[in-house]
């Protein structure tokens, strides 16, 4: 029943989250607040309680706070259908593929809701609030970046990210002068959309529509057991000249089977009872 295909969507979205956060930075100053040293926040994909455990337990890492903290990691948390944002079910996107009488297409995506946490360890206060100032005034409630989803198929999507809440928490180790470390814990939700298998299908160049006239008789199943003929029969091709200008004229037309999908080209309307 399924096939086989990735297009790597979920990692695009967790890279998109940590690329948000990537580039912060707090200040250390001193007490006529000049600036002394400017410490880029190291960030990681991971779960807080394995960042804390680490700093806890290795003791390769008992270096200089400043060389520890602040830290920041992030994970997801959970993943969950959105019925307000599903489009239609059997409603595709077509482009043309490396063959011009190819076409690729694709159904809709489904939509998902992607809960991110986003925790911010550091060793004070100040550090801590610095960290937020970069973040908060950006969200309101969300962020909207764009991302080549698909390449394949051409699909840049517009991905909001919304803030949903702020945590604050103080883990401490011995008595209170003794703080080990202050988490922040910022909740998110990335609005994405996860998309099928691209197929491919032939161009169709010509569609036939035949006309009935069942008046006389009671039911179309009726009608059609007495094998009706059709009143009246419409085709449509397409139409393009040596010189590659769209007709309708089909004197005036190539073959339709030399006419490409990316053509720009005409249609030919032919009737006949």
């Amino acid at each position: 029943m399924f096939s086989t295909f990735y297009h790597g969507t979920l990692r695009k979205y967790v890279t998109l989250f940590g690329t948000l956060f990537n580039d912060i930075y707090v200040n250390r100053v001193d007490s006529v607040h000049n600036v002394t040293n400017t410490i880029k926040v190291p960030l990681m994909y991971a779960p807080r309680e394995k960042v804390l455990a680490r700093l806890d337990s290795d003791p390769n890492l008992q270096r200089p706070v400043a060389m520890i903290l602040p830290r920041m990691a992030f994970e997801i948390t959970t993943m969950s259908y959105s019925p307000t944002r599903k489009l239609p079910t059997i409603n595709r996107s077509a482009k043309v593929g490396a063959d011009p009488k190819q076409l690729k297409y694709q159904y809709n995506p489904v939509p998902y809701d992607i809960s991110f946490s986003l925790y911010i360890m550091v060793k004070n206060q100040e550090d801590g609030t610095q960290i937020l100032e970069q973040i908060l005034p950006y969200f309101t409630p969300e962020w909207t970046a764009t991302i080549n989803v698909l390449p394949e198929m051409g699909y840049k999507l517009d991905v909001p990210t919304v803030l949903l809440n702020v945590t604050p928490q103080d883990s401490y180790e011995g008595n209170f002068e003794e703080r080990r470390v202050i988490t922040w814990t910022l909740d998110f939700i990335m609005k994405g959309y996860f998309y099928g298998p691209v197929r491919q299908s032939k161009v169709i160049t010509l569609a036939n529509t035949n006309f009935f006239d069942t008046s006389g008789f009671d039911s179309i199943d009726a009608a059609v057991g007495n094998i009706v003929d059709p009143v009246d029969r419409a085709s449509v091709e397409p139409g393009l000249t040596a010189n590659g200008q769209p007709t309708s004229n089909a004197s005036l037309s190539i073959d339709r089977n030399e006419i490409t999908a990316n053509s720009n080209y005409g249609f030919i309307v032919k009737l006949s009872g």
